[in-house]
């Protein structure tokens, strides 16, 4: 019923959107998704994205792209910016109070931890009707499948998704100057990896491979040994968390431990946040990490501000004992945007949102202001790209956290113009194309990890049962051994009943999301 609801939506948009060709510059002028008349003014509230140029800003909301974005879109715009480390625990502490604005970013579906019920608690409007009359460029730009992740069982559209046409967005990064000192080959396994970061340890590597709290963006072994906490799989006749394949995870647990008794990862790694991660990276003080690939371009540049011999490059990620491996495919939805019901202009938002897939919002996110970051002859454009740290963290803010709805795969329009740039397009169809783990999925999630969050992975993360056994056993505090004992006190501590939930959703069909990934 969902599909067919949604499916009629999106049909008759693109009915409507054809009829309206006859009429050319007056259907353009309708659909354009600038809100008429007066100023529409809203609250929004969204993430930082750990983008240094946002988070230093002394106010976010007099910040020159802003205000330009204002001027392009007739909108005034009240942005609440939230921490990207603090993110969680600001969007629960919001709903606490009800403090809610207009528009709430939030992490993709509608029962994730982070809108805390709300959904279901009626604080949002369905958008159907209004997508209908003001978001036909959305419905026609958006693929239906990141749609369907923001839709109810009854067919109600909670949500604007920014989409992802490619869901193998993470990657293993290396530097490839500190690769070449040591003579060896790009790393395959994790013994290769292993023995690259012990040549780099003595090349004096401060941190070697670089981990970060709670194994958040340094999680490539937990893919080499394809045990992600996210996923469900099939063991005899259960369907269980991937975290139950026992051997997998003692290995895995043991590569960390390895890393960090050898001084191979920071001994003091889960005190590593966001902010210090990427800082260190920038920096010159790590050779391999996991990081977003669409950031290697502005990275590589930004590390060479300190290390002008610095060179970074995407390989393949760390294989395990089926000879894959690479890092969690995160889905077809990174963010998605929903309305307040006590919105005062819920069209007005719509048209905005409807503008941001606009030929000339791309034009603006990707390029900038005309005749200050780009110049137009002959039908030629001419982009002046950035050349030190800081244009290239504005250019980030602009392009990946300003510009709210989007394919956030890549910024095909400025990669398409430099040789670095096509580079890491083609290693999009054919490194990180082939690799990527995956598994059953429930949406909505189940309810059993929806009683009892303990039990639950949240974002990255393993669940906090699991995931606290796992450090100690990683700093040596609890024998790896006893990693059965931990998933006998999650299945105690309710972690039975998510497995019968899982089990009966599975073999009825209800709701299941089967893997993507060919590993």
């Amino acid at each position: 019923m969902r599909k067919k609801w949604l499916l009629s939506i999106i049909s008759a948009s693109l009915l409507a959107a054809t009829a309206g060709c006859s009429q050319a510059g007056k259907q353009e002028t309708a659909t354009t998704g600038k809100p008429e008349g007066g100023k529409a003014a809203f609250s929004i509230s969204f993430r930082s994205g750990n983008i240094s140029y946002a988070e230093n800003h002394p106010n976010i909301n007099e910040e020159k792209w802003v205000k330009k974005l204002e001027e392009l879109t007739n909108t005034d715009l009240d942005i609440r910016l939230m921490s990207h480390k603090e993110f969680d625990q600001k969007m629960i502490q919001m709903f606490a109070i009800h403090d809610i604005p207009d528009v709430v970013q939030a992490s993709s579906g509608l029962t994730n931890p982070q809108l805390a019920g709300s959904v279901q608690a009626g604080v949002f409007l369905p958008l159907n009707d209004l997508l209908e009359k003001h978001g036909k460029n959305l419905l026609k730009k958006i693929p239906k499948e990141a749609w369907e992740k923001e839709t109810d069982a009854k067919g109600n559209i909670y949500a604007i998704p920014e989409w992802l046409s490619n869901p193998s967005r993470r990657a293993t990064w290396i530097r490839t100057d500190l690769l070449e000192k040591t003579g060896l080959p790009e790393p395959k396994t994790v013994d290769d990896y292993l023995n690259v970061m012990r040549a780099f340890k003595k090349l004096g590597v401060e941190n070697p491979y670089m981990g970060r709290e709670d194994f958040v963006y340094a999680d490539a072994f937990f893919g080499a040994y394809d045990v992600f906490g996210n996923f469900f799989m099939k063991q005899g006749d259960q369907i269980v968390p991937k975290f139950f394949n026992v051997e997998n995870m003692q290995k895995a647990i043991q590569t960390y431990k390895t890393m960090v008794d050898e001084g191979l990862m920071n001994k003091e790694f889960e005190t590593i946040n966001p902010t210090k991660f990427k800082n260190d990276i920038l920096a010159g003080k790590a050779g391999i990490w996991n990081m977003n690939a669409n950031l290697l371009i502005q990275w590589d540049q930004q590390l060479r501000e300190n290390v002008a011999t610095g060179k970074m490059k995407l390989i393949s990620s760390p294989t395990g004992p089926d000879g894959k491996g690479g890092l969690r495919l995160v889905g077809n939805v990174t963010r998605a945007y929903l309305i307040n019901k006590s919105a005062k202009d819920p069209a007005a938002i719509i048209k905005f949102f409807d503008w941001m897939v606009s030929d000339e919002a791309e034009k603006f996110f990707t390029f900038g202001i005309k005749g200050e970051n780009y110049t137009e002859e002959n039908g030629k454009l001419n982009y002046k790209a950035p050349t030190n740290a800081k244009d290239v963290d504005e250019e980030t803010y602009r392009q990946i956290l300003l510009w709210l709805v989007q394919d956030t795969t890549y910024n095909k329009g400025t990669l398409s113009l430099t040789p670095e740039g096509q580079g890491l397009m083609k290693m999009y169809d054919t490194v990180l194309a082939k690799e990527g783990r995956d598994g059953i999925q429930f949406d909505p999630q189940l309810k059993g990890y929806l009683k009892n969050p303990d039990l639950s992975p949240t974002g990255d993360k393993l669940p906090p049962v699991i995931l606290t056994h796992v450090l100690k056993m990683v700093y040596g505090k609890e024998p790896i051994s006893d990693y059965p004992k931990v998933l006998e006190e999650w299945k105690q501590k309710g972690g039975n009943d998510v497995i019968r939930e899982a089990t009966e959703r599975f073999n009825k069909n209800d709701g299941v999301n089967l893997s993507r990934t060919k590993n």
